[in-house]
């Protein structure tokens, strides 16, 4: 690899860095660690990376030792796993002393990974990032040998989407009418846009959201899998957008596909779907485990940031609210999170966290039908579960308390779930 071209990719991306502007994620790095960090497309990966450089510059290294190279720069459409070495050759020629190495999106390039371990167990200090969960399989961190910690990062959350909007959070600003109006008007916002975090310099948000799923889907998914049916895999997404919330089986999916003129085999769902996962577009929870329950079941699939849903419903989808809860208690609860769903005793909850003791159910508005619905479940699990200690009902913008044969549920906004329970 020509060294001027690469050292060209270095000092420009140097300037992006500068001009960079950070705003505080919850994501804590070890600086004595070497990282790879995953996630969805543009949910803030490189960020991370340019905070990390700029500390280390304010700390006294010097720009020439910071070396960030970003494998979808165009000048590298050609790198290969030779090309590797030059990186480490250029770092020597640009300072004596030892670097800071910055690969973006490194997964680009064939074989990455050996050379990887190689600049590891050299000792160098080494930061990659990546937008496919196969960076993080048990296989990769085979090859890595243990000699990276792993970190994935998803789009802000809610707290990180106020800061960034500049929207107090505090004591005051949650318990003055004031702010909570202003930030449950900011939650209606964020669920239906989302938590990009580009997404907020633009003044239609949802142009934005369509560019990174195109993205997602064409190059993520069908570019880098070969994917010989891109129209197949579209309706597929679309469908499970309008089904989030419900079980999806396999069959089901099939079925689906099959009543709107789609003929593809069962093994070709379920790879695009394992391929949507992997690229971080969705992510499932399964039936909980539990002495009442006779099945596993089928997995529910959630999309991993509201913006992506959003394009496919209406804004006033029940199921938008139903999705960014899932969101944050996956953030919150990463794979301890459940539902629960048992035909022998017809309890049906959307959310059940039996580590943490809580069961949860969503419902836009506590309407006569719906409050009889969603309470009657959360009866019916206590009565028969004694690890479910706390029960919610999440809701737009109701609260308050009720007490249903005995049984205590607590109704909150949703807003002020995420915040205050989730968060904290």
């Amino acid at each position: 690899m020509n060294h001027d071209v690469l050292k060209s990719v270095i000092f420009d991306q140097h300037e992006v860095i500068r001009a960079a502007r950070i705003v505080p994620r919850r994501y804590e790095l070890d600086p004595q660690a070497n990282y790879v960090i995953t996630g969805l497309r543009r949910a803030g990966k490189s960020t991370i990376l340019y905070k990390v450089a700029l500390d280390l510059v304010a700390s006294g290294v010097d720009w020439t030792r910071i070396v960030y190279v970003n494998f979808e720069d165009e000048r590298l459409a050609e790198f290969g796993i030779g090309d590797f070495n030059d990186i480490v050759l250029v770092q020597r020629e640009l300072s004596q002393e030892r670097g800071f190495f910055f690969f973006d999106e490194i997964q680009n390039v064939p074989g990455w990974e050996k050379f990887a371990r190689r600049l590891a167990d050299a000792g160098e200090r080494v930061y990659l990032t990546g937008s496919n969960a196969k960076m993080l399989g048990s296989q990769m961190a085979s090859t890595l040998g243990g000699r990276y910690l792993t970190k994935h990062v998803s789009p802000y959350r809610f707290d990180e989407y106020l800061d960034a909007v500049g929207q107090p959070h505090d004591a005051p600003a949650l318990y003055a009418s004031s702010g909570a109006g202003a930030i449950a008007a900011r939650f209606e916002s964020f669920c239906l846009n989302g938590g990009f975090p580009e997404s907020l310099r633009y003044a239609a948000p949802r142009a934005y959201v369509e560019s990174v799923y195109q993205k997602v889907l064409l190059g993520d998914v069908v570019a880098r899998n070969n994917v010989r049916n891109p129209q197949l895999l579209r309706v597929l997404v679309k469908k499970i957008a309008e089904t989030v919330g419900e079980e999806a089986s396999f069959s089901s999916l099939h079925g689906m596909l099959k009543g709107v003129g789609f003929s593809a085999s069962k093994d070709t769902i379920i790879d695009y779907v394992a391929l949507s996962c992997d690229a971080y577009l969705l992510f499932s929870i399964s039936n909980a485990t539990a002495k009442f329950v006779e099945r596993e079941g089928s997995p529910k699939y959630y999309f991993s940031d509201n913006g992506l849903i959003s394009l496919f419903l209406d804004k006033n989808d029940s199921a938008l609210l139903e999705n960014e809860i899932a969101v944050a208690l996956r953030d919150a609860f990463g794979d301890n999170l459940h539902y629960l769903k048992s035909r022998t005793t017809g309890i049906d909850v959307d959310f059940y966290v039996p580590e943490a003791e809580l069961a949860v159910q969503v419902a836009r508005s506590l309407s006569d039908s719906a409050r009889k619905r969603e309470v009657g479940n959360l009866v019916k699990l206590a009565k028969v579960d004694e690890n479910a200690k706390r029960l919610v009902i999440v809701t737009q913008s109701e609260s308050g308390a009720i007490e249903e044969d005995g049984v205590p549920i607590e109704v909150k906004p949703a807003w002020k779930f995420v915040l205050q329970d989730l968060i904290g």
